[in-house]
C-alpha cells in the first residue's frame, strides 16, 4: 500500500479558488468515475468539505497518480491545471497517513478540533464500501482515522477549546445584535451543515429559529428534530424580513440571497448579520454593502484557539496522540509487508516436514500409533522453534524502518531460502500442541 493524498484547503488556496473548485454530490460521482477508470490508482476516496477537497487513494505508481488525480480534478472543477497548480497539495505514503489523522483530528480544520469532518469522512468511506470501490487498503485506513478522531475527543480537551464554525458565527453576531436571546434567526437550507447550525441555534437559546428550504418536507423534518419552525422556500423574502440572523448553507450554484432581496428585508437599515457557510458561497457580496447589514464568511471564522486557557497545552496533547498512532500504523504496516514472505518460509517449511514424516512411514512402517504421534510433535516442534525467532524478528526489524527497507529484508529472505512470497500458505499448528 502507497497512499496518496492530493487536494487544496484553506490553508493552501484563496476562498474564490475553494468555491471555484467545490464539489456537490454529482460532482463527487463524476470526480469518482473518472478515477475509476486511472490506471496508476485504486480504492480512491473523496473528501469535500466547505473548506477542502482532497482525494485519497492506493497509489500504484507516484508520478501516475498524481497526473491522473489532478487531471481528473482539474477537468471536474472546470479549472484549468495551469490555474489549479498553485494550490494543491500532494503526501505520499507516511505523510498522506499523517494528514488524513491530522483531518480526522480536527486539527487542519478552519475550526482547530471540530469534529464534524469525522461525520463527512464517516459518509465518504460509508459510500465507498457500499459501492464496492473501495477495498482492504483504504477501508482499513480511514476506518483508523476515524478511531484517531474519536480518541482525540475522548481523552484530550480539545472540545474544551474548540468551537466549531457556527459558534463562532454566534460570538461575532452577538457582539453586533447583542442579546441573542431576543434575535430571531433563519437557517436557509436542510442539508449537513445547516442541521449543523439549527442545532447549535437552539442549543444556545435563540429568540427563534427557522429552516427554509426549496424542498418544504426536509425543512420540516430538520425543523421537527431541533425543535424549531419551518417555512417553504416561497416564503423567503418574508422570512428574511423578520430575521435579525441568516445562516445560509445550501447546495445551490448560484447566489441564493442578492442585494435586492436582503435590501428589501431590511428598508430601515436595522442590524442584520448574515453568515455564509456554503461554498460555492450562497450570498452575494453586494450584500454586505446594504445598509445595517454585515456579512460573515469562511475567511471571517478561522481559528480562534490562540489566548484560550490551555489551548496550547491541549492542541500538543492531540500532536502527540496522533504523532503515536501515525507511528503505530506505519509500524504495523511495514510488518505486514513482509507477512507474505513470512507465510511462504512457514509453508516451504510445511512440505518438508510433511515429506520427511510421510518417508519415515515409508521406511518404518511399523511404528505403533503412540510412538508415530510422538514423532510427529517433535519435528513440528523442533521446526516451530528454528523458525519462531526469525519470522519474528524480521517483522521487528521491518516495522523499524530505518535504511533498509521491509521490502529489503523480505528479499533477503527469499534468496536465502528460495521462496515464492506470492505463496501465503501457512504453517498450521497441530492442535495438541502446546
Amino acid at each position: 500500500m502507497s497512499v496518496i493524498v492530493l487536494g487544496l484547503s484553506h490553508r493552501s488556496a484563496p476562498l474564490a479558488v475553494l468555491e471555484k473548485a467545490s464539489l456537490n454530490a454529482e460532482g463527487q460521482a463524476d470526480l469518482l468515475e473518472r478515477l475509476g477508470k486511472g490506471e496508476n490508482l485504486t480504492e480512491p476516496v473523496v473528501l469535500s468539505t466547505c473548506n477542502r477537497v482532497e482525494v485519497y487513494a492506493d497509489a500504484t505508481t507516484f508520478h501516475g497518480a498524481v497526473t491522473e488525480l489532478g487531471d481528473a480534478l482539474a477537468d471536474v472543477t472546470g479549472m484549468p491545471m495551469a490555474d489549479l497548480r498553485d494550490y494543491l497539495y500532494v503526501h505520499f505514503d507516511e505523510r498522506a497517513v499523517a494528514h488524513l489523522f491530522n483531518v480526522a483530528a480536527g486539527l487542519d480544520s478552519l475550526a482547530v478540533g471540530e469534529s464534524q469532518i469525522l461525520g463527512q469522512m464517516r459518509d465518504s468511506l460509508r459510500e465507498g464500501q457500499e459501492s464496492g470501490r473501495i477495498g482492504p487498503v483504504m477501508s482499513r485506513l480511514v476506518q483508523q482515522a476515524l478511531r484517531v478522531g474519536k480518541r482525540v475527543h475522548s481523552e484530550t480537551g480539545i472540545d474544551s477549546v474548540s468551537r466549531s464554525l457556527v459558534e463562532r458565527a454566534l460570538e461575532l453576531s452577538g457582539n453586533m445584535l447583542g442579546d441573542l436571546t431576543r434575535v430571531h434567526a433563519v437557517v436557509v437550507g436542510a442539508g449537513a451543515m445547516s442541521s449543523l447550525a439549527t442545532h447549535t441555534l437552539v442549543r444556545h437559546g435563540l429568540g427563534s429559529v427557522t429552516v427554509v428550504n426549496r424542498t418544504y418536507d426536509a425543512a420540516r423534518r430538520l425543523a421537527d428534530a431541533a425543535g424549531c419552525d419551518a417555512r417553504p422556500i416561497e416564503e423567503l423574502d418574508a422570512a428574511l424580513a423578520s430575521a435579525d440572523l441568516v445562516v445560509s448553507c445550501t447546495g445551490a450554484v448560484g447566489h441564493v440571497i442578492d442585494a435586492t432581496m436582503a435590501a428589501r428585508a431590511n428598508p430601515d437599515g436595522r442590524p442584520q448579520v448574515y453568515i455564509d457557510l456554503a461554498l460555492p458561497r450562497d450570498i452575494a457580496d453586494e450584500v454586505a454593502a446594504v445598509r445595517g447589514v454585515a456579512v460573515l464568511g469562511f475567511e471571517d471564522l478561522g481559528p480562534q484557539v490562540e489566548g484560550q486557557p490551555g489551548a496550547e497545552a491541549e492542541i500538543k496533547a492531540v500532536q502527540d496522540l496522533v504523532t503515536s498512532e501515525v507511528a503505530d500504523f506505519v509500524v504495523a504496516r511495514r510488518a505486514e509487508r513482509v507477512a507474505p514472505t513470512v507465510a511462504a518460509l512457514r509453508a516451504n517449511a510445511a512440505e518438508i516436514v510433511s515429506a520427511e514424516l510421510s518417508r519415515l512411514e515409508t521406511r518404518v512402517p511399523d511404528l505403533d500409533e503412540t510412538t508415530r504421534a510422538q514423532v510427529q510433535l517433535t519435528v513440528h516442534r523442533v521446526v516451530e522453534k528454528l523458525l519462531h525467532t526469525p519470522t519474528v524478528r524480521i517483522k521487528e526489524l521491518a516495522g523499524q524502518g530505518g535504511n533498509v527497507g521491509e521490502s529489503d529484508y523480505a528479499a533477503v529472505l527469499s534468496t536465502l531460502f528460495d521462496l515464492d512470497p506470492a505463496q501465503t500458505r501457512v504453517v498450521s499448528v497441530p492442535p495438541e500442541l502446546p
